[in-house]
């Protein structure tokens, strides 16, 4: 099956960069300042990569006050990764972890 709207979904969850975002907005919501500290990584890169994330509807933003707080799409994106995270640990043993 020929589907761009699946591409575009792979590409965009298959960056290592982007994986590593959308495990830290497993924990919680988290502003751009708090992603970068956490990643030890510069703000433009993390704002390139949450733009991305954003256009596909893997993360949300919302505005709250001078900040803007980063989360995980709740009705799509948790249940995936909580599937994923389910087949990592039955199917992939040892040989997948987080980093």
């Amino acid at each position: 099956m020929k589907c761009p709207s699946y591409n575009m979904f792979f590409e965009t969850i298959s960056s290592g960069m982007r994986m590593k975002i959308i495990y830290l907005l497993m924990a919680r919501p988290m502003s751009v300042n708090d992603i970068c500290s956490s990643l030890k990584e510069e703000q433009s890169k993390v704002s390139h990569n949450l733009k991305k994330l954003i256009s596909c509807n893997v993360v949300e933003v919302e505005q709250r006050g001078k900040n803007r707080i980063y989360s995980l799409n709740k009705k799509t994106i948790v249940p995936l990764m909580k599937l994923v995270e389910k087949h990592v640990k039955t199917y992939c043993g040892n040989k997948c972890t987080k980093k």
